[in-house]
């Protein structure tokens, strides 16, 4: 079963001021190590969506093994993102089955979290599964390819969370023990380094 991953990376920090796709994680961006456990799967295209600080984030980010789409209205919000990442795998690989969307800023994120979505998608044959942390389900996700039509008609802000609630019947999760940290502000990021 051919699966994607779209790594979202578009926005733009407002809280923090600066990117933090860029921030330093024992020794490497957040973004590389998102990608780099990403390309450690045999998950196939790994695409990168960025939008705010393109360029710059870009050079950090040149591998032969990603690539790398521009969302030009990535103001809008996340669903566009998801939309341009999606409709680019889609047009360059009509024989991906599923999709894993991941963020940025979960730096504890392992290639292990991406092979247990495919694992318990196969146990259960689910479409649709969910990473579990915090009492709340979020990324990474994914999306088993009935549901892409409906990801692309995602508008603005609205991210996927909504087909997640529409079809619940159709969901199953796994548990992302680290997955509830993620980086918003600058608080959050000492956080992170004073775990080291």
């Amino acid at each position: 079963m051919k699966t994607g991953i779209i790594i979202l990376a578009a926005g733009n920090s407002s809280r923090l001021g600066k990117p933090k796709q860029l921030l330093d994680y024992k020794g490497k961006t957040l973004l590389q190590t998102v990608i780099d456990e990403a390309l450690a799967t045999d998950c196939k295209p790994v695409i990168t969506v960025l939008g705010a600080y393109a360029k710059e984030i870009a050079e950090h980010h040149r591998h032969n093994e990603i690539k790398i789409v521009i969302n030009e209205s990535w103001e809008s919000g996340m669903g566009s993102s998801i939309v341009a990442g999606l409709s680019t795998l889609i047009k360059n690989n009509s024989d991906v089955e599923c999709i894993i969307i991941a963020v940025a800023d979960q730096a504890f994120i392992k290639k292990s979290n991406f092979n247990n979505l495919i694992e318990k998608q196969k146990e259960t044959g689910k479409n649709i599964i969910a990473s579990t942390y915090n009492n709340a389900i979020g990324t990474p996700v994914l999306f088993k390819k009935n549901y892409f039509e409906a990801l692309l008609l995602l508008k603005g802000a609205e991210g996927a969370k909504n087909i997640l609630k529409q079809y619940s019947e159709d969901l199953e999760t796994v548990v992302f023990e680290w997955g509830g940290i993620d980086i918003d502000t600058e608080t959050d990021y000492n956080h992170l380094i004073s775990r080291r």
